[in-house]
């Protein structure tokens, strides 16, 4: 069972920073067991999942025999040979599961239990861990052409990969962030057909990424799309509130109608707006609150609830 209500010393370190433990902790969250099969040659087989287009990995080109699938006919060798040769394929032995991450600056802050950083972390830690119990190979993302993705790998040395990462991305908002349209854009370049795609992201940067975007990244893929937010965006106090700016300190009055409503659009009517985009885009997403137990959401992932 996950408590939702940190330890002095979480609340000091983790709840403002996640560190690489914590990370490490939360592979008892995701479950120990493994959903996936064993081939018969020992080597691990392809996950179950809802798996999207063929799956398959390209392995020869041969002679064309009757009953072959027409649609599979390799123009380019049948052109070089003057035989008709047709295409053979081979099931992928690992599943991708690929996190990509929203390192924007609107989620590193917090008012309870800890930032959406940590809690976005956190979320992808969970994540990496139930793809591995899965038979999964992990890899990771972010929105930068300065940093190289984390590359797919299988077992405890792909995971700790991610959450090396995960732990760095999210302890202080990266200088060279390019948005997460861009980390999508990478994501499409990586996930091959039947993969299974974690974003893990503000729904500010959500409403940014045209619905094409998404159309495409589903359209092959498993997405899910975690929704960080913090309960102060979403019910503020109709109160006097003082906030630390860049310029220096800054005070709101959530008492006047009017500014509560520009409040309420910019958080709460962004982040509607943003499950309305993924809803239309056929992508699933739930909103992670910092304050929910973290892995609130994995029967989403296949996975049982944790409370």
């Amino acid at each position: 069972m996950e408590s939702a209500t940190p330890t002095i010393e979480q609340d000091r370190v983790s709840g403002v920073r996640p560190t690489l433990a914590e990370l490490v902790a939360l592979r008892a969250v995701a479950g120990g067991g493994s959903t996936a099969r064993r081939a018969s040659s020992g080597v691990r087989a392809q996950a179950l999942a809802a798996a999207r287009g063929h799956g398959m990995e390209y392995a020869e080109s041969r002679d064309y025999v009757a009953g072959d699938d027409a649609r599979h006919i390799d123009w380019r060798v049948t052109a070089r040979t003057g035989r008709t040769h047709t295409k053979t394929f081979q099931a992928e032995r690992e599943r991708l599961t690929l996190l990509v991450a929203d390192t924007t600056p609107p989620l590193y802050i917090g008012t309870r239990v800890r930032f959406k950083s940590v809690q976005a972390a956190r979320a992808g830690a969970i994540a990496t861990w139930a793809a591995i119990a899965d038979g999964d190979r992990v890899a990771a993302m972010r929105g930068t052409a300065q940093e190289a993705p984390v590359p797919p790998a299988s077992g405890r040395r792909g995971a700790l990969r991610v959450l090396h990462a995960l732990a760095r991305w999210y302890a202080e908002p990266p200088p060279d962030d390019d948005g997460l349209g861009i980390a999508l854009e990478h994501a499409a370049r990586v996930a091959r057909p039947g993969s299974r795609v974690c974003v893990l992201a503000d729904a500010g940067s959500v409403v940014t990424v045209p619905a094409r975007r998404w159309l495409a990244l589903s359209a092959h893929s498993e997405v899910l799309v975690l929704l960080l937010s913090d309960p102060l965006e979403q019910a503020p106090p109709r109160a006097r509130l003082r906030f630390s700016g860049p310029s220096g300190p800054v005070a709101l009055d959530l008492a006047q109608a009017a500014l509560r409503a520009q409040w309420n659009d910019a958080f709460a009517g962004t982040l509607a707006r943003a499950t309305g985009l993924l809803q239309a885009a056929r992508v699933r997403s739930t909103v992670l609150s910092s304050e929910m137990p973290s892995g609130v959401w994995l029967p989403m992932f296949g996975r049982p609830r944790v409370m």
